[in-house]
């Protein structure tokens, strides 16, 4: 897989998706939980503190022994890794020379002791890295993990660690009613018009955003048409209400809004007369949580959102239930995918 394929995967590690650096062994210069910022990492040459030069990174001191340094990582949502990138930006005489990773999945809420006693599995072999570069390394491997572990050799400072995959949720969490359009669950972007400003794959995020640059916002049109954007959902499923969010969007909400879907496995995609309209064109208004309960729904494993004829939103939420067939796909996926210990 190439570093442009795996890239387009969600970041598993993000803290937008929920994830948290675990522990560290060492981080006297700057703090691990740096390593997942969604964000770009930044510098300001000018910015010194007690212990040195500041950094938007992790980093630790030189060591004076043959040991290494690592940080483990709880990914936000457990999931075959397709790829990972171990980001250098700014570190240019302290990166670490070599890297790799390792993958282990442990259910619940591990300690961190537990954590350093876990069955770890080498997921990025011992592999060069260069300062000031997203370092990217390609993912060969199709079992589930829940956390990763950076290893850099000997010491340095890593700014960002992004670990791109698939979401295979827990089947025991989509009983009953829930979001299908969640990253979190497993849902993810496909397709879109334009992303100029930022990603519709925001508007799937967990939680509520907290200003506009966490949503999804394109360019203004100055011609004909109209935005959409294409998700796959985390599991088939029949929907039962919508929410429509344009929260911060004041000046840069859209007029109006249709929702669309189909079921891939009985239909078509490709064929526009396949797709069923679950919420016709509607008007909505800046900055309002819209909810819209749905009648006699038929099942779905994808959906598209228009806007018109542009403009951006805070969050998408399509909320149902699973068929049974995908209730046991998504078990067996579970199953399958759990490393061998």
């Amino acid at each position: 897989m190439t570093t442009a394929t795996f890239t387009a995967h969600v970041d598993l590690a993000s803290r937008a998706l929920g994830g948290s650096v675990s522990a560290a062994n060492d981080e006297l210069f700057a703090q691990r939980e740096n390593l997942i910022r969604p964000e770009p990492p930044v510098f300001d040459p000018h910015d010194f503190g007690h212990k040195g030069k500041v950094y938007d990174g992790w980093e630790t001191r030189r060591r004076r022994d043959d040991g290494h340094d690592w940080a483990i990582v709880r990914l936000g949502a457990a999931g075959i890794v397709h790829g990972v990138v171990v980001d250098t930006a700014h570190f240019l005489g302290n990166y670490p020379p070599f890297v790799s990773v390792d993958g282990a999945c442990v259910e619940g809420h591990p300690s961190t002791e537990e954590l350093e006693k876990a069955d770890w599995h080498t997921v990025v072999e011992r592999s060069p890295a260069l300062g000031g570069t997203a370092n990217a390394y390609a993912v060969d491997d199709h079992h589930r993990w829940t956390h990763v572990r950076l290893n850099i050799f000997p010491d340095g400072g890593v700014a960002r660690l992004r670990v791109h995959g698939e979401v295979v949720p827990d089947p025991r969490f989509l009983t009953g009613t829930v979001d299908l359009l969640a990253a979190e669950n497993g849902a993810v972007l496909t397709e879109c018009s334009d992303a100029f400003y930022s990603s519709p794959a925001n508007i799937i995020m967990p939680g509520r955003a907290r200003n506009m640059g966490e949503g999804w916002e394109n360019a203004r049109r100055r011609h004909g048409g109209n935005d959409f954007a294409v998700f796959a959902l985390a599991a088939a499923g029949v929907p039962r209400y919508l929410e429509v969010d344009t929260s911060y969007y004041v000046g840069n909400a859209p007029g109006w809004v249709r929702v669309t879907t189909v079921d891939a496995r009985t239909a078509d995609s490709r064929d526009e007369r396949t797709w069923h309209e679950l919420l016709p064109r509607t008007a909505v208004a800046p900055d309002t949580r819209h909810r819209f309960a749905l009648d006699a729904s038929p099942a779905a494993t994808h959906l598209r959102l228009d806007v018109y004829p542009d403009g951006g939103l805070s969050r998408l939420r399509m909320f149902g239930e699973l068929d049974d067939d995908s209730a046991t796909a998504a078990r067996e996926r579970w199953s399958s995918s759990r490393p061998t210990e």
